[in-house]
């Protein structure tokens, strides 16, 4: 049974008042900004807007969240966006935590009723550490009386100063400590506790705090004295808690207290040991394995392969879901991130502030960010081009380059970095948005190689348009697994890296894990999406139907499904293009047997399908296997997996292909039937998933780009013309007017529009030459 002393849930005291001023809680807010500079301490206002009022330096809760609006559709960073301290909390580090020498202490904090004390008792015995209750330890022999006496003693106002004065003088080590409900509302002694260990939030829903306190017959606690209600006082204070966990457990109304003690303890080994990333081709086993910030630099692994998660990635349980179920898209994104990334290599307030910046309205032109659209029956879309290129790319590439620039900050501070990509069509604009937005404080560079005749009109326009001191676009008379190749090829050259100078290189594909990672994060909310919209019911199967070229997107699906999201079948989307069709059917990969096809869905025209090879990986758990996989395929031109290995991936994949007349038609029929518009790589992932889903089971299908970077194949389609039949080939500017009488969602895209009438910046086109492409790379990473 779980149990807390009475004494304990009466003292967790709130600051009174959860309502004033707006002005005010700017004022504090702007203030506090300047604190976190260094530039100095905020004032003492009597009175704020942000949940609490303010005594000395508490803490205010919108400090814990965006406050000042969201940035414009042009806003640019600097690198000191507050990434050194976010909002009062000094970033920890692996040099910190290892000057401890193993004597940093377990820091339990949670709301009353989240099981902070047993939990801390319980902990004790297993890791045979001294247990430290904030309350009976500390509070009580520092006063001479008890908490609950001294509240009475001194009010409310004045409590939670000498709560703080008290908090100042703990001085253990290697103990776990117990905090009250109230501690971290105290910035400076809090400030002060958190360097001493890490710090785990015990999450608690809402209701099970409610109902545990009622079960104490707890039915006031200090902030409710000005009318607020039990549950906004609970709430308010889930704001601060966020300001200053290290890690977070999911606390649910059905666990014991020995199931909570068990949660912290994996916690804990996690922190200790995360596995790190390895390659997929380390087949010693001797090579030391990669920070999170570490692989985010490195893009490629030094022996060719890609990084991974080897071992302990997260998971989540039905319970865990259904909490993540009312928060919104940017709140589960942080809990997801947590989760993945350690916190000592980005803390959790620093991703949240990088998800602030990276998924706001002023850059997103949906509220819901990535709304799910039931298309037709038992078909639902989601739509991940809302981001301000138009495609599922921005999902990553505007948080990817904070982590990229939090990487050159930390591990190498002063080095210049070089971010190469490749692109199909859709990586690269939103390449050069993300870096030229979110890195332009820090030294990195973002060029991009697109094949010059095989995308869009419009993805040209988009990329060639792209502006920033940092980045730049080069066109190659090749397709796109050239361009792919050649940047492989330059991370494996040595003369090259040479001759970069000071300037190191890095790569923005998928193969990077830090370009991978954030796309998990929408295939987990879809899921989420469809039970909160009643589709399906919380445990119940889908399917996940993904157009799909490098198999960057599909396989951060596949990590989803791996965390316990409940996706039955993976339906793999291809175009004529079809080797991974063939592959997933017969576990033949036979990329010298296949031409490269143009089609209407350029971005997905691929051979060389890049994270195949993490997916093989984590099936088979050789890396001999895949190093001698794609030795094969290097010297024969084709590779084959055991039957053994097709069956597992069977049991996960379904695949299929839809040919250019059949993504056309699809484009027309959907529209016709429902008036919705289709690109041409969802239109693919459509025909797919009603082909080879079954008919009873909903199935999500990833909207990848919006339909206007496709007018000149899209308007075709729809009003049912051969578009070749036109000598005078329209321009981006008279698509964008045609596709202004278009009537039928999803409405014109706001940002995409705006490019028809831009100059082009980049005009460079080279010949398939590996020594000129990299000699104009040089030259370019000499100017900036």
């Amino acid at each position: 049974m779980f149990t807390v002393k009475m004494a304990s849930s009466i003292k967790f005291s709130c600051r009174t008042g959860l309502k004033a001023r707006a002005a005010g809680a700017l004022s504090l807010v702007q203030s506090r900004c300047r604190c976190i500079l260094g530039q100095h301490h905020p004032p003492r206002p009597e009175q704020t807007t942000a949940g609490y009022s303010t005594w000395g330096r508490w803490t205010v809760p919108a400090l814990s969240g965006r406050v000042a609006g969201r940035p414009p559709h042009n806003y640019r960073s600097t690198h000191h966006d507050c990434d050194a301290t976010v909002f009062g909390k000094a970033e920890k580090t692996r040099a910190g935590w290892d000057a401890l020498k193993g004597k940093g202490n377990i820091i339990l904090m949670g709301l009353p009723g989240s099981g902070k004390t047993t939990t801390g008792r319980l902990l004790a015995d297993k890791l045979h550490r001294r247990v430290f209750d904030v309350d009976d330890h500390l509070l009580t022999p520092y006063w001479g009386m008890s908490v609950a006496d001294k509240l009475g003693q001194i009010g409310d106002h004045r409590f939670l100063e000498e709560e703080g004065k008290a908090l100042l003088t703990l001085d253990h080590q290697a103990s776990i400590v117990s905090l009250s409900g109230s501690n971290p509302l105290h910035h400076d002694s809090m400030a002060k506790v958190v360097k001493g260990g890490v710090v785990i939030y015990l999450d608690a829903e809402t209701k099970t705090i409610l109902s545990r306190q009622k079960n104490m017959k707890v039915d006031r606690i200090i902030g409710m004295a000005d009318g607020a209600t039990l549950e906004q006082v609970i709430e308010a204070r889930r704001k601060v808690y966020e300001k200053w966990h290290d890690l977070r457990v999911f606390i649910h109304a059905r666990d014991t207290p020995s199931d909570v003690a068990e949660k912290v303890m994996a916690a804990i080994s996690r922190f200790h040991d995360d596995g790190g990333h390895v390659s997929t081709r380390d087949v010693t086993g001797e090579t030391s394995r990669s920070t999170f910030l570490e692989t985010v630099l490195q893009g490629l692994a030094p022996d060719g392969g890609l990084y991974v998660r080897p071992r302990q990635r997260p998971t989540l349980s039905l319970d865990d879901l259904q909490t993540l179920l009312p928060m919104t898209v940017v709140e589960r994104a942080l809990r997801l991130l947590e989760a993945w990334v350690h916190p000592l290599d980005v803390s959790p307030q620093a991703l949240r502030h990088f998800l602030d910046l990276a998924y706001t309205r002023g850059l997103f032109d949906h509220p819901g960010l990535c709304p799910l659209v039931p298309l037709t029956k038992n078909v639902y879309t989601q739509e991940l081009f809302h981001g301000p290129t138009a495609s599922f790319k921005d999902w990553a590439l505007q948080l990817m380059p904070r982590f990229y620039t939090r990487a050159a900050n930390t591990l190498r501070p002063g080095q210049r970095f070089l971010v190469v990509a490749a692109t199909s069509g859709d990586t690269g604009s939103a390449t050069l948005d993300g870096f030229s937005r979110h890195a332009t404080g820090a030294r990195v560079g973002a060029l991009v190689l697109y094949p010059a005749h095989n995308i869009s009109e419009i993805q040209r326009q988009q990329t060639i348009t792209m502006e920033g001191a940092n980045v730049k676009v080069i066109g190659v008379d090749a397709d796109f697994d050239y361009c792919q190749q050649t940047v492989k090829r330059m991370f494996l050259d040595k003369d090259f890296q040479k001759a970069l100078g000071d300037c190191q290189l890095s790569v923005a594909n998928s193969i990077n894990w830090g370009r991978l990672l954030p796309q998990v994060l929408y295939h987990v909310t879809a899921y989420l999406d469809m039970v909160k919209d009643k589709h399906v019911t919380m445990g119940q199967s889908v399917d996940y139907c993904i157009p799909t070229g490098n198999f960057g997107n599909i396989l951060s699906a596949y990590y989803a499904k791996e965390m316990g999201v409940p996706i039955r079948h993976l339906l793999c989307a291809s175009n004529s293009n079809n080797i991974l069709t063939e592959f997933l059917t017969t576990g033949v990969y036979h990329p010298a047997n296949y031409r490269l096809q143009s089609t209407v869905s350029p971005s997905i025209d691929i051979i060389g399908s890049s994270n195949l090879e993490r997916l093989l990986y984590h099936v088979t758990q050789d890396p001999g296997m895949v190093r001698q996989f794609y030795q094969d395929v290097k010297t024969q031109g084709k590779a084959q997996v055991t039957d053994k290995v097709l069956q597992a991936l069977k049991s996960t994949f379904r695949s299929g292909f839809a040919t250019e007349e059949e993504t056309l038609n699809t484009i027309r029929t959907v529209y016709d039937k429902t008036g919705y518009i289709l690109d041409p790589h969802t239109a693919v992932g459509y025909h797919v998933a009603t082909r080879e889903g079954a008919p009873d089971v909903p199935t999500v299908l990833a909207g990848t780009a919006h339909f206007a970077k496709f007018l000149d194949n899209v308007l075709p389609a729809i009003r049912d013309l051969n578009k070749d039949s036109d000598p005078d080939k329209p321009s981006v500017e008279q698509l964008f007017t045609s596709a202004s009488h278009l009537r039928g969602q999803p409405k014109m895209h706001s940002l995409l529009s705006s490019i028809a009438s831009k100059p082009a910046k980049h005009s460079e086109i080279v010949p398939a030459d590996y020594a000129q492409i990299c000699q104009s790379i040089i030259q370019f990473a000499r100017s900036f």
